[in-house]
């Protein structure tokens, strides 16, 4: 069953390679989305794919996501599938 996540990542994850990070690990998990930075410091995350990619995803994002990456909190909302193709970064 596929699902779709919102997703917004709060801490230190503008200017440590975020964005190209979680590009990486959403192609190796085969999912599909985006991710963006936000003008409040975050990063937003629409994400796509099967339960089990994604909460591996989740994890790594709630781990830090990249080395110098520090995450002090993950929103997390379901939302109607979009279909992406890939996943970019905005």
């Amino acid at each position: 069953m596929r699902l779709h996540y919102n997703l917004k990542v709060i801490g230190r994850v503008q200017g440590v390679f975020f964005r190209v990070s979680t590009q990486k690990e959403a192609i190796r998990l085969r999912l599909r989305g985006f991710v963006r930075n936000e003008l409040d410091g975050s990063v937003y995350i629409e994400a796509e794919g099967d339960r089990f990619e994604l909460e591996q995803l989740l994890d790594w994002i709630r781990a830090g996501g990249p080395p110098h990456g520090i995450v002090h909190d993950l929103q997390i909302e379901k939302g109607d599938l979009v279909g992406f193709k890939g996943f970019k970064i905005s």
